[in-house]
């Protein structure tokens, strides 16, 4: 007989936990268990509140989509959210709040929201509203201006999957859930996790450290307002002054690269201007120097 998932026990579950608190003292003002429906009534045939035991011919929660009729089973695949107001982050949210957001979600086809056929809601408490992803229907009965109705595609549920990330994500975004920090991401108030040899410092700290020491490096010699600011004669800054200088070389290089080198003539005779005779003797082989030797003789008597 139709039985409720366990997806969408656990959707009904995180509503509860969150909106089931009557924060104002109100009468009335949380959602109550009973206003949290999976499975139809024992009267209730056909629909998304059945399972394959109650469905009726040609019953369009199976058959206007391929992702139904392979999902067909014995889970209802609907879920029903009741009236609630709840007061959190100084604004009031309540099913119709709740419902606009919903649809958006839904309408922007966000990835958690894609195994969602149809909403079933009222806007304003006078019109019913149906947003299909199928584009079949655009309302519904009266029962809706007091709850909102969510279908969802029955491969969905028969395979399981996990629908609470898009009603976790209202939570969170209403504030009733502190957002989650991402894996390995710090507040500047996290003590660092290694050994700094301080156990109290924190991020804060060392990003604190780490803007000091860039303005202490781009700034001028006594500047003002800095921690120990630099002097003008230490070593840092000559060697900031070099740096300084790192364009005009740049230039020179650039030009240098832009002339001809290739007079091997030229190269030759600079280089054996610089080197002593005795040197150059050295680095003549034997039978070459005999034939240098030679060579000169014969020039010098001729």
């Amino acid at each position: 007989m139709t039985s409720a998932p366990a997806n969408l026990l656990a959707v009904r579950t995180l509503l509860l936990t969150y909106l089931n608190v009557d924060k104002n003292a109100v009468r009335d003002a949380d959602l109550e268990p009973a206003e949290v429906g999976i499975v139809g009534d024992a009267s209730h045939r056909g629909g998304y509140h059945c399972g394959s035991d109650r469905t009726v011919a040609n019953d369009y929660s199976v058959v206007e989509s391929t992702r139904d009729r392979s999902g067909l089973t014995l889970y209802a695949s609907a879920l029903d959210v009741g009236t609630f107001s709840v007061r959190s982050d100084g604004a009031t949210h309540t099913l119709r709040t709740f419902s606009t957001w919903l649809v958006a979600q839904c309408a922007a086809n966000t990835a958690d929201s894609r195994d969602i056929r149809e909403v079933i809601y009222s806007a304003d408490g006078r019109t019913v509203r149906r947003w299909d992803r199928l584009g079949k229907r655009t309302s519904g009965d009266s029962s809706h201006l007091f709850h909102t109705h969510i279908s969802f595609f029955r491969d969905s549920t028969k395979a399981g999957r996990d629908q609470t990330p898009l009603f976790r994500r209202y939570l969170t975004a209403i504030g009733l859930i502190a957002p989650t920090k991402p894996e390995n991401e710090m507040e500047q108030n996290d003590k660092l996790v290694g050994n700094t040899g301080s156990t109290s410092r924190t991020v804060g700290d060392v990003l604190a450290d780490l803007q000091n020491l860039r303005n202490w490096l781009i700034s001028p010699a006594n500047t003002a307002g800095l921690i120990t600011p630099p002097a003008a004669n230490s070593p840092l800054q000559q060697m900031l002054a070099m740096l300084r200088g790192w364009p005009a070389l740049v230039a020179q290089v650039n030009e240098l690269s832009g002339k001809d080198f290739t007079d091997e003539q030229q190269i030759v005779a600079g280089v054996l201007a610089g080197l002593p005779p005795e040197r150059i003797a050295e680095a003549i082989p034997p039978q070459i120097a005999r034939d240098v030797a030679d060579e000169l003789s014969r020039r010098l008597t001729a």
